[in-house]
C-alpha cells in the first residue's frame, strides 16, 4: 500500500486499470441486458441508476457542494460523453460493428494523449511505446476492423464517439483534486435529460421506449452501477497522475467485456482479440514502469 502512496503516477496506473475493469464489466452487464430488452432502454435506465448511486454518495461523502468550476466541468463531462454515446450506438445500428467499435475506442485514447503531452509534457519512451500498444490492443480486442474498407458515415460516427469520449476524459480532469461525486452527479444531471430528449424525437426503430421484462431489470442496475464505479476510478486516476496514461489505461476496457463474455457465455475468443490480451498485458507492465 505504501508503494503507491508514495508513487502518484502508480497510484493512477492502478485507479486507469481499476477503471477499464469495471467499465468493461458495464458494458458486458449492459449488453447482456440489451440481448434481453432493447438497447435504448437499457442506456437510459442504466444512467438513471447510476446518477441516483453518485447523488447518494455525494450527500453521504462529500456533503457540501464543490466549487462552481468543477460541477460546470463536470456537466461538460456528462454532454460530452453522452454526445459520443449516442454517436457510438448510432453507428453500431447503422454500420458494422467490426468497424464502428474500434474506431471509437482508438479515437478515445489517442485525443487525451496529445492533450497530456502538450499540457503535460512528454513522457517517458517506454511509456509511449506502451501507449501505442495499448491503442493496437484495443482495436484488437474490439474485433481488429475486419470489414473492408470504411464508408464515410461509419467514419463520421465513430469519429464523433471517439471525440465525445476523449472530452469526457478531457473535462472529468479538470476537476479539482478531492471532489468526486458532486462532478460525476453533475455530469449524469446533464446527460440523463440529452439522452431523454434523443429518445423521445428519434425516429429510429432501435431508439423506441421499450420496458424491460423484470428479470432483466436487476442486470440493468448492476450496468449503472458499474459504470458509475468506472467513472469514479477514471476520475481519481486523473487526480493522481497524467491524462494520458488515465485515459489510455481505461480504454482498454475491452478486455474486461471479452473476458467476461468468455467466462460467463463461453464466448469464443478469435485470435486476433487472445493477441490482443496479450498485448494488454506488455502495454500495461511499460506503463506501469
Amino acid at each position: 500500500m505504501n508503494l503507491f502512496l508514495n508513487n502518484p503516477e502508480l497510484l493512477a496506473v492502478a485507479y486507469g486499470l481499476a477503471s477499464a475493469i469495471t467499465w468493461g464489466a458495464g458494458d458486458f452487464s449492459g449488453g447482456f441486458a440489451s440481448k434481453r430488452g432493447n438497447v435504448y432502454t437499457v442506456v437510459m435506465l442504466s444512467q438513471v441508476v447510476g446518477l441516483v448511486c453518485l447523488l447518494t454518495l455525494a450527500l453521504l461523502l462529500e456533503g457540501a457542494l464543490p466549487p462552481a468550476r468543477d460541477l460546470l466541468f463536470g456537466g461538460l463531462a456528462g454532454l460530452a460523453g453522452v454526445i459520443g454515446l449516442l454517436a457510438l450506438y448510432t453507428g453500431l445500428s447503422r454500420g458494422r460493428m467490426g468497424v464502428v467499435a474500434p474506431m471509437t475506442a482508438v479515437l478515445a485514447a489517442i485525443i487525451p494523449v496529445v492533450i497530456g503531452i502538450v499540457t503535460e509534457g512528454i513522457p517517458p519512451a517506454l511509456v509511449l511505446v506502451g501507449f501505442g500498444l495499448a491503442v493496437t490492443a484495443v482495436w484488437l480486442l474490439s474485433g481488429g476492423g475486419k470489414a473492408d474498407g470504411i464508408r464515410r458515415d461509419e467514419l463520421g460516427l465513430a469519429f464523433l464517439a471517439g471525440l465525445g469520449f476523449s472530452f469526457f476524459f478531457v473535462f472529468i480532469d479538470q476537476v479539482s483534486a478531492g471532489s468526486v461525486f458532486w462532478p460525476l452527479t453533475a455530469a449524469r444531471t446533464a446527460s440523463v435529460p440529452l439522452l431523454l430528449i434523443f429518445l423521445l424525437h428519434n425516429r429510429l426503430p432501435q431508439a423506441r421506449w421499450e420496458w424491460p421484462a423484470s428479470r432483466v431489470l436487476p442486470i440493468i442496475a448492476l450496468s449503472g452501477i458499474l459504470d458509475s464505479g468506472g467513472n469514479f476510478f477514471f476520475t481519481l486516476a486523473t487526480q493522481s497522475g497524467r491524462l494520458d496514461i488515465a485515459a489510455v489505461l481505461a480504454s482498454l476496457y475491452p478486455a474486461s467485456t471479452v473476458l467476461l463474455a468468455r467466462l460467463i457465455l463461453k464466448e469464443t475468443l478469435g485470435p486476433r482479440q487472445w493477441l490482443g490480451v496479450l498485448v494488454a498485458l506488455v502495454a500495461l507492465v511499460l506503463i506501469a514502469l
